[in-house]
């Protein structure tokens, strides 16, 4: 088959669009300058020229008069939306989009993109269905099929390859949301029931930011910018959408914005640090709403959580951490984002455009990560409080490449260094994980509240893990970079592992055995290991009595004691948590 016969399939999204196609054996999201997601903006200069695009989303900072943003809210209806001096359907608006999106395939491909399909939302009426059509067409476009951007979601992730299945689309887009229940068998997909709000979506956590950003440039320069500044307006809407972005990776965001106005001849600008705890605060109420979705999505399918094979993620909003969060809270399971969010509806609809035009295409094939990556950290292991929890940081499935930054914490006042110990594994304890790296950063700031340290890792995807550890008051940083983080280690690089593990953490030493020992031989060696632990743990206390206050040498006198008394009597759980304890005072103590 020639390439002039290709089909494209398009997710014209409320706040994005993209576009795939099939070439060289595999469904591809088509780029342009290296951007695979078009800004679903559309503007006129005021000299008449139309844009599309990156550049009408620049354009509206200056010309917001001139350029219409989130057009799918209006699809289906009979209206007229003004467009500089111009007036469009909303299906025009759309077009306009297709036909930039058409183009970058024409340049892909080499000839021109003639047929098509698009997706849209599973709750999309008749009319909203027709009026997408009608884009199409006007943009120059053979609408083959419409397909259920949930349904095109279960087509990139192959869930519909063994088996009968159910899935739980949740789909929160720039400014539409809707969950699905999905019943998958063979070749038959149907969407059981679907429920959502098209009125809700990344646009309206944007809103809530840029309303916190207005209140604190009212608060600290006594101007209002919501009516009478329309440009400073705009930028804020920009500030905020970039803000909520960040925070999806970091823990927090500065958004500085220079001369934002100019009030009697003064420059004024703005500037304030959000949290993404702060931020996750202003839209819990949004996110806590779309879970009334979720149940009468349930209830109308006559399906429960018990019921649900797998929960897919989709829509650019849902990177918010908040969200799949509270999510797998609601349904009991880990959301699968293992293809971009922004990204996943496309491609699926590639792989059914990929069917029409006669190709063998099953699912989507994209570059993870097969582990989890974090660092360790104190916390709760099986319900008590130790200092060798793994503190995940980037998860295992996550799409390639990928930067995450989590906040943590000193423990102690006037700490002046930390060890960043880097894990790879599944478990919450680090014991049963595979050391991958260590450095420590030193001269910390000697301050008596808890010290901020931000830990960042980024993986590529030849599998090269780059973790730096940054003090955030100072901005004071340090790196290591491992090389094949991502390469599974075989026995002989297993044992050495378990064997480092019990060297970098000598005060702490267990057994760390073969996961197919019986029981009984497990009970043994694990209280073999509580044994050596011990002895390791008093001697190193004794040695730390001379820098003991007088409470903290008490105490540790008493663990001592404790620890003696349950070794002879070979109580098991005694000796288990006088040495817990004993560890966490250490553990204090050291850090001083």
């Amino acid at each position: 088959m020639a390439d002039s016969d290709y089909i494209v399939g398009i997710d014209l999204g409320t706040t994005n669009s993209e576009i795939a196609v099939y070439k060289n054996g595999e469904v591809r999201i088509i780029k342009k300058n290296d951007r695979d997601i078009l800004p679903s903006f559309v503007g006129i200069t005021p000299e008449g020229a139309l844009l599309v695009g990156e550049e009408a989303r620049n354009q509206m900072l200056l010309y917001p008069e001139r350029t219409v943003r989130s057009i799918k809210r209006k699809m289906g209806e009979d209206l007229s939306v003004p467009l500089g001096d111009r007036q469009f359907k909303p299906q025009e608006i759309s077009a306009f989009i297709l036909r930039e999106l058409a183009q970058w395939a024409a340049n892909f491909m080499g000839s021109p993109a003639r047929r098509a399909v698009i997706t849209v939302p599973a709750y999309f009426s008749d009319a909203q269905r027709q009026a997408t059509r009608e884009a199409g067409a006007l943009a120059g476009l053979d609408v083959l099929r419409i397909i259920n951007e949930p349904t095109a979601a279960s087509l990139a992730y192959g869930i519909q390859e063994v088996g009968q299945k159910t899935v739980l689309v949740y789909d929160l887009g720039g400014g539409t949301f809707d969950v699905s229940i999905i019943a998958m068998e063979g070749e038959v997909t149907e969407v059981l029931a679907s429920h959502g709000n098209n009125h809700l979506g990344g646009d309206d956590f944007d809103a809530l930011i840029a309303e916190r950003l207005a209140q604190h440039f009212e608060q600290e320069h006594d101007i209002n910018l919501r009516h009478d500044y329309p440009v400073a307006w705009s930028r804020i809407w920009r500030a905020a959408e970039e803000a909520k972005i960040k925070l999806s990776e970091a823990p927090f965001v500065t958004v500085r914005e220079e001369t934002l106005v100019v009030s009697n001849g003064i420059p004024r600008h703005l500037e304030l640090e959000l949290s993404r705890q702060e931020y996750e605060a202003l839209i819990l109420p949004l996110v806590e709403s779309t879970l009334d979705s979720v149940t009468k999505a349930l209830q109308d399918a006559g399906k429960t959580t018990n019921d649900i094979n797998a929960v897919l993620l989709v829509g650019g909003a849902t990177r918010t951490p908040l969200v799949a969060r509270i999510l797998e809270e609601r349904v009991g399971m880990e959301p699968r984002q293992d293809i971009h969010p922004d990204l996943c509806v496309a491609l699926g609809a590639g792989v059914l455009a990929s069917r029409l035009a006669g190709h063998d295409i099953d699912r989507v094939l994209v570059d993870v990560t097969p582990y989890t990556f974090g660092v360790r950290c104190i916390g709760e292991v099986d319900g008590r409080t130790c200092d060798h929890r793994f503190a995940k940081i980037i998860h295992r499935n996550a799409p390639l490449p990928i930067t995450r930054t989590e906040l943590f914490y000193t423990t102690c006042p006037y700490q002046k260094s930390v060890a960043v110990d880097i894990f790879q594994g599944e478990d919450e304890d680090i014991y049963n994980n595979i050391p991958v790296g260590k450095f420590i950063i030193e001269d910390l700031k000697p301050v008596p509240e808890p010290n901020e340290i931000l830990c960042r890792m980024a993986l590529d995807i030849n599998g090269i893990l780059t973790v730096t550890a940054i003090e955030k008051c100072t901005q004071k940083s340090k790196h290591i970079t491992i090389e094949n983080a991502m390469r599974p280690m075989d026995e002989g690089e297993l044992a050495e592992a378990r064997k480092r593990i019990t060297e970098l953490y000598a005060s702490d030493e267990v057994y760390i055995g073969d996961t197919e020992s019986n029981d009984e031989e497990q009970e043994k060696e694990i209280t073999a290991g509580d044994h050596g632990d011990a002895v390791a743990l008093m001697k190193r206390s004794e040695m730390l009595m001379d820098k003991m206050h007088d409470e903290d040498k008490e105490e540790a006198i008493e663990l001592l004691e404790r620890i003696k008394d349950a070794l002879e009597a070979d109580d098991e759980q005694t000796l288990r948590e006088a040495l817990d304890e004993l560890k966490e005072l250490i553990f204090y103590i050291e850090g001083k």
